[in-house]
């Protein structure tokens, strides 16, 4: 499965190691599923990731070890073609535009309503880290 990970994805697996979200970034960290990233995405994951390390409880090292390592067993993606605008909030562009090029199945996000119909109208799904273990479990 090609997955864009959104960012409130990445910031509650940190936030939460043994939650879902943690169990959907382990299998993107194993290989298991194929996470895709751009460089405007990438740059977002670094932002949110050391503005949530404390709260996380982790140092800033940690939270950059984290975002290599996310960076570094993804698949980049170049946006050729920009799908903007499609959606109201900006960030979740770079998400939609992450998944378009890269030819992604999903996203994986806890804001469904954000994205609206506009990735199924690509034939992209907006999952929940929820669902991706289910269809991960039941493959």
């Amino acid at each position: 499965m090609r997955v864009v990970l959104d960012t409130n994805v990445v910031i509650s697996a940190m936030r939460s190691p043994d939650g879902v979200s943690a169990a959907v970034l382990r299998l993107a960290l194993n290989r298991k599923i194929t996470s895709l990233v751009s460089v405007p995405l990438s740059l977002e994951y670094e932002e949110k990731c050391m503005e949530h390390a404390a709260k996380a409880g982790l140092t800033i090292d940690d939270a950059m070890a984290l975002f290599q390592a996310i960076v570094a067993v993804s698949e980049k993606v170049e946006n050729h073609f920009l799908w903007r605008p499609s959606l109201p909030d900006p960030d979740d562009e770079m998400v939609l535009e992450t998944a378009v090029n890269g030819r992604a199945d999903a996203i994986v996000s806890y804001n469904h309503r954000d994205f609206g119909n506009v990735p199924a109208s690509l034939n992209i799904s907006v999952l929940t880290p929820p669902d991706v273990i289910w269809r991960f479990c039941n493959d």
